[in-house]
């Protein structure tokens, strides 16, 4: 029994294709399904059921599954600690985002980062926090950064700022002319939300449970984008709320349109989250203090209003 073959059975039973395993584990097709043959051989069971369409584990097969996802873990964990010996901080890095909290946070730190970890390839990809949440568990990226919490055991949370709501209130909305807005003064039906599967959009529908009225506007909009909740928001069609940090780049004259909480505001928990296997440290934690420098950095300044963990406290 080598990792190489439990890697290959962890990839099979993943894609539920011996082929398509294959191609993600850089190997013939042929060579794949000769090591899990000779892995099942030697353990004298059958791991997986080729007979079904897509292929299925064997009752057997997914408890080896479950002991193989431990072992090749533990077996990675070994680079780890002599990288952490070493005090090296580098190598690969795949990072996840999410959509609402990539654009704004990842320019405030990704040159930082790369200009003070030259030898750390970082791979980035946005990624709703259901897929997030997937690649993490299957370990297919390291770490992730996303609104929290979760409440996923498997997952550890590291709070990196809490960022304030801030409405973007149209001139016939019955809002506008308040200079600031409370939570109770929000009604759902009276919302531009973005789509399903943005994390987002759970936040605001939290923040508006109690207060719901009947849909007097005749529709409901949903979108992928922040840009077109302000055009639409603009046009008199419903307010909006954004994330403090999205506000700092609309223009002078959309400024107008923006409407801070009472406090104290309502605001989403942003956290760098990992697997509780604990693999790759080192670089999560240079992650992080790059991250807090930038959230200090930025909150010198006055008209800035993101919140850091010790200040929550």
């Amino acid at each position: 029994m080598t990792i190489t073959q439990l890697k290959y059975v962890l990839s099979v039973a993943e894609y539920q294709n011996f082929t398509v395993a294959a191609e993600h584990s850089f190997v013939t097709q042929p060579t794949l399904s000769m090591q899990i043959q000779k892995l099942e051989d030697e353990l004298n069971v059958q791991i997986f059921n080729r007979s079904k369409k897509p292929i299925e584990l064997t009752d057997i097969g997914k408890k080896i599954v479950e002991q193989a996802k431990v072992i090749v873990d533990e077996s990675n964990r070994i680079l780890d600690i002599v990288h952490q010996q070493k005090g090296f901080v580098g190598g690969e890095f795949k990072l996840g985002i999410i959509p609402t909290i990539m654009p704004t946070l990842l320019p405030m730190f990704l040159n930082n980062f790369t200009k003070k970890y030259p030898k750390v390839k970082l791979i980035i990809e946005e990624l709703t926090t259901e897929e997030i949440i997937r690649k993490l568990t299957d370990g297919h990226i390291d770490a992730a950064i996303a609104a929290t919490p979760l409440e996923n055991e498997a997952i550890k949370e590291r709070p990196l700022y809490y960022e304030p709501f801030v409405g973007l209130i149209p001139e016939n909305h019955r809002l506008f002319k308040n200079k600031k807005i409370d939570v109770n003064e929000l009604v759902m039906e009276d919302i531009l939300l973005l789509e399903d599967g943005h994390c987002f959009k759970d936040n605001i529908i939290n923040l508006c449970s109690a207060h719901k009225i009947d849909n007097k506007k005749g529709f409901q909009l949903q979108s992928g984008s922040f840009d077109t909740l302000i055009k639409l928001s603009k046009e008199g069609l419903g307010m909006t709320l954004l994330p403090y940090l999205h506000t700092l780049d609309l223009n002078n004259a959309d400024t107008k349109y923006l409407r801070e909480f009472n406090s104290p505001p309502p605001a989403r928990e942003v956290s760098l989250i990992y697997h509780k296997s604990q693999l790759k440290m080192q670089l999560i934690e240079a992650l992080k203090k790059t991250i807090d420098g930038v959230v200090r950095g930025a909150i010198s300044f006055s008209d800035v209003k993101i919140i850091s963990p010790l200040q929550r406290k």
